[in-house]
């Protein structure tokens, strides 16, 4: 099916409120891990949201020039074509823009879809991510109000980081402390600044002890509950329904079953994938070089085996071994069945 418009992107984010459930969305470098992605949401009829950050932007363009807008319109470009052949609805996300990359990343790719709306378009780009968590909250929450007005305007949806995710991702990096958990009080501040969706819609990466990429048990605490918490604080100040607000789940890597059906619970209904889908896939490529060494190398003056060394040969099973990571996630997160085709 097609990449989703703006419309089908808010109906899917509501379903997902609605019933209960996230979708998985997963980080991703190449078309080879695209297509992987896209697999995967098939195999499990969910849909999903596929995203890329500004370092694997960079990658898209080229590892030898600096052109990460470019490369995100080329991503963007590929999914949108390719994304017709599947039988599920993606969006399309920018993950982790940081303050020194909006002016190469968000903000030209905004334009570029404030272009394609003139025309009478759809945005190229259903949501993107300002990632204030390393500047002070004042500051984050003004940047984020310039944003949403035009995020807005191209009927897209404008993700705010409230709180700071520890270890590293694509160049911004944060202790692992005591600020890792969002208080209430910043949530406020949060939407005395950007409101409750009347001045256009957003979705809130809260903390709740999140760190990206690979810990051991013991090292983080999640505290899921906390969300839940924060949500009731916030409808009793404002008199709204439960969970008023939509959720993200950074930094998932190694949590538990119980701590993402929580964070679900309590009103989360994106969660990002990005560490343990590049394991799947790398691990899948060692196995299958490691498994036939003799047939990838010229071993002792032979000629190898094609078949083996090509890379759509081991292409193709990483691809698989990520689609599979893609599956297990969309059962974790209860997206699994509820696609929209």
């Amino acid at each position: 099916m097609p990449v989703a418009t703006p419309d089908q992107y808010a109906e899917m984010l509501d379903k997902a409120k609605k019933n209960s459930f996230a979708y998985p969305a997963i980080n991703v470098s190449s078309s080879s891990t695209i297509n992987g992605v896209l697999q995967g949401l098939s195999d499990a009829g969910s849909d999903g949201i596929i995203q890329v950050t500004t370092g694997g932007a960079d990658y898209f363009a080229g590892q030898s020039v600096k052109a990460r807008a470019s490369g995100a319109l080329a991503f963007a470009a590929f999914v949108t074509e390719v994304a017709k052949n599947y039988p599920v609805t993606v969006a399309l996300h920018t993950d982790h823009c940081p303050k020194n990359a909006l002016d190469d990343f968000v903000y030209p790719l905004i334009a570029a879809s404030e272009a394609e709306v003139k025309a009478g378009r759809n945005p190229i780009f259903q949501s993107h991510m300002w990632d204030g968590s390393a500047v002070p909250l004042d500051e984050n929450l003004d940047i984020a109000r310039e944003i949403l007005p035009r995020m807005k305007a191209i009927n897209s949806i404008l993700e705010v980081e409230i709180g700071v995710v520890g270890g590293e991702e694509d160049g911004v990096s944060h202790d692992i402390n005591d600020s890792l958990y969002t208080t209430l009080d910043d949530v406020i501040a949060t939407v005395e600044a950007l409101g409750l969706g009347d001045q256009g819609r957003y979705i809130a990466a809260l903390t709740f002890g999140n760190v990206h990429g690979v810990y051991k048990p013991g090292n983080v605490k999640l505290r899921p509950e906390l969300l839940g918490e924060i949500q009731a604080g916030i409808a009793a100040k404002y008199g709204t329904d439960a969970n008023p607000l939509d959720l993200v789940f950074h930094g998932g890597s190694g949590s538990t079953d119980e701590e993402i059906a929580t964070a679900v619970a309590n009103g989360v209904i994106k969660m990002n994938i990005d560490t343990d889908t590049q394991y799947a896939y790398s691990r899948s490529i060692a196995d299958s070089v490691l498994s036939n060494y003799a047939g990838f190398l010229k071993v002792d003056g032979e000629v190898g085996n094609k078949k083996i060394y090509d890379p759509r040969a081991w292409g193709k099973t990483a691809e698989s071994a990520l689609a599979l990571r893609v599956v297990e996630a969309t059962k974790q997160l209860g997206s699994a069945g509820h696609s929209s085709k």
